[in-house]
């Protein structure tokens, strides 16, 4: 889907910015697990709950916020898809 990949483009573009993902010479794939390989801590998961809410108009609750929404780019993408779809019930597909 189309909209997935412009999604997974802004996120990994967010990371890639914050993080020290490129100083360190690390290449951040769509599957990288960012909590595992501590890409992220507690701060940047906030900071990067901020961005999607800001980013993509959605409301990520407490309990949305598990490594199986985002632990990776495509995780995280996909996280916001479904966000997208379910808070924007328009009728349209």
């Amino acid at each position: 889907m189309r909209a997935r990949a412009e999604i997974a483009q802004r996120v990994s573009e967010f990371l890639s910015g914050r993080l020290l993902v490129r100083a360190l010479g690390l290449k951040l794939e769509e599957d990288t697990p960012l909590l595992e390989r501590r890409f992220i801590d507690s701060t940047g998961v906030l900071e990067l709950v901020s961005f999607l809410e800001q980013e993509f108009g959605i409301v990520v609750a407490d309990e949305e916020i598990t490594p199986g929404n985002l632990n990776s780019v495509r995780q995280i993408a996909e996280y916001v898809g479904r966000k997208r779809s379910t808070d924007h019930t328009d009728g349209a597909e």
